[in-house]
């Protein structure tokens, strides 16, 4: 299943709260429960204005409708095609 890297523009973000964050959480985990167990959230990234959320899925279409549903924005979707790490050097 493909492996997407979503970006999303909110300025502050790095400055939300706990409490804030996990209504954003709640709010992304119960979309999810209704598309179904294909979409799968892995992890996101929060920095000072964008957080990036990596999202297992079948297609982008996919990753939009979860944005859409949630009221998150989801300025750019990549699909990632490989990933590296230090071992990757050897």
């Amino acid at each position: 299943m493909p492996k997407y890297v979503i970006e999303r523009e909110m300025p502050g973000a790095g400055s939300l709260s706990p409490a804030e964050l996990q209504a954003a959480s709640q709010t992304s985990c119960g979309v999810l429960r209704k598309l179904g167990p294909q979409v799968q959230w892995v992890q996101s990234y929060v920095t000072d204005d964008k957080i990036y959320c990596v999202y297992i899925a079948p297609n982008k279409a996919s990753i939009e409708e979860h944005a859409r549903q949630g009221g998150f924005p989801a300025n750019r979707i990549s699909e990632v095609r490989t990933m590296i790490d230090p071992t990757t050097a050897e």
